[in-house]
Formats: C-alpha cells, sequence, structure tokens
C-alpha cells in the first residue's frame, strides 16, 4: 500500500512535515491531477493515472488533495494548516487587484464590525447553536487577520500576524509557569486567577488595580470590573458609589452581582431577551385574535401578555 499524503489549498509547494520521512524513502511520488503544479514539481511526483491505491508498489508516495476519497487515512496537514490559508485569502483581498472595499479600510473603519462580530458570537453562545458558533468564530478571526493585515501596512511602526501570534504565545507561556516552566506549582483554578493576575501586573507594570480596564465595553460589565479589580485590591464595599442617582445605584447592583459570583451583563441580557420574547408572543397572540400588533392598546397587551 501506498502512503498517502495529504495537501492543502493555496498552500503553493507546502507538504505536512509529517510527509517528510516517506517523502525520503519513496520509490515513486504520484501526484493527483487537482493538485498545485508547484506542490508536485517540489516533492519531484509524476502524474497519477487513478491506479487504485491498493494496487500501488508499496514504497509509493501518493499526494491528494483534501478532501479526495484517497485522503482517508492519509498523513494529514497538523491542526491549524488552514489558518495559513485564511491568511493567504486576507492578503490577496488586501493586495493589489484584491478587493477595492477591503483594501479601503482602516482600524477605524473596522471597528463596528470588531463590536458586531464579538455580540453575534456571544449571541451563538448564548443560543448553543453550533452552527452559528462555528461561521461566527470565523467572523471573529477574520476581524483579527485584517487588522493585523491592515497594521502590517503601518510604514511607521508595522507589524503583522506572525508578530501578534508570537505576542499570544509568549504571553500564555510566561502566565502560566507552573505549565511551561518547574518549579511552580498551580492546584486551583482560584491560585491560577491570582497568579494571572501577579503576573500581568509586573508584566504590565501597572500603577492602579483599575488599570487596563477597558473603558469602552458596556456599562454593566465595566461596573462589574471596576467592582472587581478593586475588590481583589482590598477596597471596602462601603466605598462603592453610594449615591441615589439611577448609574449609582446600577452600578451597586452590578456590583453586587459581580462580588457575589454571578455575572451581571449576562443576567441582563438574559432578562432583556426574556422580555422580548415575551413582547414577540404577546404580538402574536394579539395578531392571532385579529388585533393589529402596532396599534395595541395598553388593556390589549395586558390580555395577551401571558399568552403562551
Amino acid at each position: 500500500m501506498p502512503a498517502v499524503v495529504v495537501t492543502c489549498p493555496r498552500r503553493g509547494a507546502a507538504l505536512p512535515a509529517a510527509a517528510v520521512p516517506a517523502l525520503r524513502g519513496a520509490v515513486a511520488v504520484l501526484a493527483a491531477p487537482e493538485l498545485d503544479p508547484a506542490a508536485v514539481a517540489a516533492a519531484g511526483a509524476t502524474p497519477w493515472d487513478g491506479t487504485d491505491p491498493a494496487a500501488l508498489p508499496d514504497g509509493t508516495v501518493l499526494l491528494v488533495p483534501a478532501g479526495h476519497p484517497a485522503a482517508a487515512g492519509g498523513i494529514e496537514p497538523p491542526d491549524g494548516h488552514a489558518l495559513l490559508d485564511a491568511v493567504a485569502v486576507m492578503d490577496r483581498l488586501r493586495s493589489p487587484g484584491g478587493c477595492p472595499w477591503d483594501a479601503e479600510q482602516t482600524h477605524t473603519s473596522l471597528l463596528r464590525y470588531l463590536v458586531e462580530e464579538a455580540y453575534e458570537l456571544y449571541q451563538a453562545i448564548e443560543d448553543d447553536d453550533r452552527t452559528e458558533l462555528r461561521e461566527e468564530l470565523g467572523d471573529v478571526l477574520l476581524q483579527v487577520l485584517f487588522h493585523a493585515r491592515v497594521a502590517a501596512e503601518d510604514p511607521g511602526s508595522p507589524f503583522g500576524i506572525d508578530d501578534v501570534a508570537t505576542g499570544l504565545v509568549d504571553k500564555l507561556v510566561g502566565r502560566h509557569p507552573h505549565v511551561f516552566a518547574s518549579g511552580e506549582r498551580v492546584v486551583t483554578a482560584a491560585d491560577q486567577d491570582r497568579r494571572w493576575d501577579e503576573l500581568k501586573r509586573t508584566e504590565k507594570q501597572r500603577d492602579s488595580s483599575v488599570d487596563g480596564v477597558a473603558m469602552a465595553q458596556p456599562a454593566v460589565a465595566l461596573a462589574a470590573k471596576l467592582a472587581s479589580r478593586t475588590a481583589k485590591a482590598g477596597l471596602p464595599a462601603d466605598l462603592l458609589p453610594g449615591g441615589d442617582e439611577p448609574g449609582e445605584r446600577l452600578f451597586r447592583l452590578a456590583a453586587a452581582v459581580q462580588l457575589a459570583g454571578g455575572d451581571p451583563e449576562a443576567a441582563l441580557r438574559t432578562a432583556a431577551r426574556a422580555f422580548d420574547a415575551r413582547v414577540r408572543a404577546a404580538e402574536k397572540a394579539a395578531a392571532a385574535a385579529g388585533r393589529d400588533p402596532h396599534t395595541l392598546t395598553g388593556d390589549d397587551w395586558r390580555e395577551h401578555w401571558n399568552t403562551p
């Protein structure tokens, strides 16, 4: 039986590293006709005429594209290989001859999409919709790829997707010394949470317990984050906003939920979505009863409010 090596689209001559031993010892390398000519030439392959793989001599290496019937059980590229395709597509869209709209975008013009896609992902998780979850994760990934590609063109301080990924890896390794280094032990998630904060504070050289809190996040989440950060710094709860203004009362409520171990942003979203569903159900019931849902009176609303 031959060794089957699965190649990736839009990857040119790149082949899985795990295929190197088989290629070095191959008596012949055959390539499916659908393959990129660069990959075929790099492997020193000759065209495969479609002979049943089971009939090929031992020591033969057969190169096929992903999804080919012969690919089952073959040497696959490692997890994450498709990210290279995503980077290549983004580069093509942004390069001369690509998409005019993509080429015109800036970090600022893309901000609205970053927020929208994050909320759509949030909703997919709330709805436990696996199909939407997969799609929305891709849309959020697109934002990372897009911003990194725009940043690579900055003449003053350029950086690209590899710099972003390297920075992330360095951060994760540095903040998990109990995993990637010897001599430190973390037993519980709470221990890790405290250690993460310590390492982050040292790394960022922060002067305040509230340095680094994103002030642009939704107000309920912002209040919860500030309450959490200051509580970890030892701020007494009686020093939280104590006035009677609506904002102060809302802040106290969000802080109380957060400090009790809850998530006030999620709690408010749950209540809001339940209210949304009830409004829609009442409108639908009113319409079924012959009422115009756009002109309901207070009595109409009450009549249909608890309709299943």
